[in-house]
């Protein structure tokens, strides 16, 4: 009877560890499977890293490609930067491959062997649990001494086996893991987990759309804590997963993808001014940057920009052309990205770990803090450490807005509170998005089947991007479009 109660904890342990990390890294989307059996001459809108995949897989299939992008470099919100030593990353921190598919296009891009994997300190991840920075669990004896959760909750999410399956279709993610994992589990799990992942609270998201991996988990196994374990030995899953970034930061990557591609196949600084659809094509109008407007023709077009650019165009003769602005009716937050740079003496906290997040039942000002300079080599001066924090989101849009003077001391302050940070930092950055990520909310649904409906109606015209197949960037580069 002791051995079976030590193989359950132990098993229940993999599950906890298992689902904090399916939370924190693993947003399963789809990729649009209507963008495939391109013609031969293909117009792409918009560089971010789903434009650029489509461009580079279009490439090899022979197309004859042309991608506008109206800012002056690619990647979109896949930015990096290097200032006085520090390199910052404006988008995306980090990578997690954890499948096959991924590993092997990161391969054939030449990107593989070009990664650099998170310090093994990363490993530790913490959350703000009474005013106080606590580990997360990450072994079976640290489940029990970990105060993460109480007692009570810790029981109750090993519970989670004995919970019936839900029968709401429309479940958002806040009623999905109270209802599975307990109360407590969704307000010091979910909730900081989600606004890391979204800047968005659990309530907002819809678990179909969010992550309609688990809902398919629990109709078909019952349980998270059978389906996550056993999807563990699926053959597409890495042996091993990795946390990985570049030593450039990650812009690398669409930088590289650029690289591959014919120099006149990208026109940069390029704004998009009309579509229109003639005889079955479609007439692109467009302006370069200190040039006349200009008109081509092409036989397919990729529309790729973020939902909220999709009315600054001018569409005309769109059949279903009504359903435009349900398919831009995108829910975003601002956030700012707040950079600190401290003397590394002048920090208590070790900083041995990935980073921490707030839950919002702790009515602190901030979302989280990324160890930056602890995730990967080369983001700090010698003697010196980069912390990430995020302020705003759906939580407190209003503190995302203050000024910088303002924005910077709020940050320093949680960080004098929560890591024992001595004196201001001796360096700081801002970076805003007004139009931060946009929300896998109820509206998703409408906005997949507008674009399904204009794409029935108009051939040749497809719609990709976060704001229909997810944030992902595993889903950006899994887009199969040759």
């Amino acid at each position: 009877c002791i051995l079976r109660v030590c193989n359950y904890l132990q098993t229940a342990f993999d599950f906890v560890h298992e689902f904090f990390h399916f939370l924190t890294q693993f947003i399963c989307d789809k990729p649009n499977p209507n963008l495939q059996n391109l013609m031969s001459k293909t117009c792409i809108i918009g560089g971010g890293l789903t434009g650029l995949v489509q461009a580079w897989q279009s490439q090899k299939a022979g197309k004859k490609v042309t991608l506008l992008e109206a800012n002056d470099s690619v990647g979109g919100v896949l930015q990096s930067e290097k200032i006085d030593g520090y390199l910052l990353d404006y988008g995306a921190n980090t990578l997690s491959l954890r499948h096959q598919k991924v590993a092997r296009i990161l391969e054939e891009l030449g990107m593989l062997d070009r990664s650099i994997d998170a310090n093994p300190e990363a490993s530790l991840r913490f959350i703000i649990r009474s005013g106080k920075v606590v580990s997360l669990p990450h072994s079976l004896s640290s489940f029990f001494s970990s105060p993460f959760l109480s007692p009570l909750g810790k029981l109750r999410l090993l519970l989670e086996p004995f919970i019936p399956k839900g029968k709401k279709e429309d479940e958002s993610v806040a009623g999905f893991i109270s209802r599975r994992l307990g109360k407590e589990a969704l307000d010091f799990a979910g909730n900081p987990f989600l606004s890391g992942v979204y800047a968005a609270k659990p309530e907002s998201l819809s678990l179909k759309y969010a992550f309609p991996a688990l809902q398919e988990i629990e109709q078909k196994h019952g349980s998270l804590f059978r389906g996550i374990l056993k999807s563990k030995k699926n053959p597409e899953r890495l042996s091993k997963s990795r946390l990985i970034s570049f030593a450039g930061g990650m812009q690398e990557m669409p930088n590289r993808i650029f690289g591959l591609l014919p120099a006149e196949c990208v026109q940069l600084k390029t704004r998009v001014i009309k579509i229109e659809k003639v005889e079955n094509k479609w007439k692109v109008t467009s302006q370069p940057q200190g040039h006349q407007e200009s008109d081509e023709t092409f036989d397919q077009l990729i529309c790729a920009v973020p939902a909220s650019k999709l009315l600054e165009i001018e569409w005309k003769g769109l059949d279903g052309e009504e359903l435009l602005p349900i398919l831009a009716e995108t829910t975003h937050y601002p956030l700012s990205l707040v950079y600190h740079g401290y003397d590394r003496a002048k920090v208590n906290h070790p900083l041995d770990g990935f980073g921490f997040l707030v839950p919002e039942v702790e009515n602190r000002n901030i979302l989280g803090t990324l160890f930056s300079s602890t995730l990967f080599p080369g983001r700090a001066p010698e003697n010196k450490v980069l912390l990430t924090t995020f302020v705003g989101g759906e939580r407190q849009p209003e503190l995302a807005n203050l000024e910088d003077s303002n924005l910077h001391s709020l940050v320093f302050e949680e960080h004098q509170q929560l890591l024992g940070a001595q004196e201001r930092p001796c360096f700081q950055k801002i970076k805003r998005w007004p139009n931060a990520i946009p929300l896998p909310d109820a509206k998703m649904g409408d906005r997949q089947a507008a674009a399904r409906d204009l794409e029935e109606g108009n051939k040749g015209l497809y719609f990709t991007g976060s704001h229909l197949c997810g944030v992902s960037l595993p889903n950006c580069l899994e887009a199969d479009i040759a």
